[in-house]
């Protein structure tokens, strides 16, 4: 019989890319984590609306939560700015 799990903890974040190309690119850079999430007890999914990339980030604690999404954050701050030096160095 399957366990069923109920989560304590989630968050939605929803942040905003100045176009299309550049959410598209930092989504791709970070599905590979999103399929095979590093904290145990967390689970994440990346949707976009418009331009706004949308974290949704569920734990099984508030602890796997932070972590989870202080990750990601840093993980997307990394992208945006690879993605800006690359823009301007062209």
């Amino acid at each position: 019989m399957m366990e069923e799990v109920f989560m304590k903890a989630k968050a939605t974040i929803r942040l905003k890319f100045p176009s299309a190309k550049h959410l598209a690119v930092a989504k791709t850079a970070l599905q590979p984590e999103a399929s095979k999430p590093g904290v145990v007890g967390a689970r994440v999914t990346l949707e976009t609306e418009g331009t706004f990339l949308l974290l949704n980030a569920e734990a099984d604690d508030t602890v796997a939560l932070r972590s989870t999404l202080n990750a990601y954050l840093r993980w997307i701050d990394s992208a945006v700015n690879v993605i800006a030096f690359l823009d301007h160095s062209s």
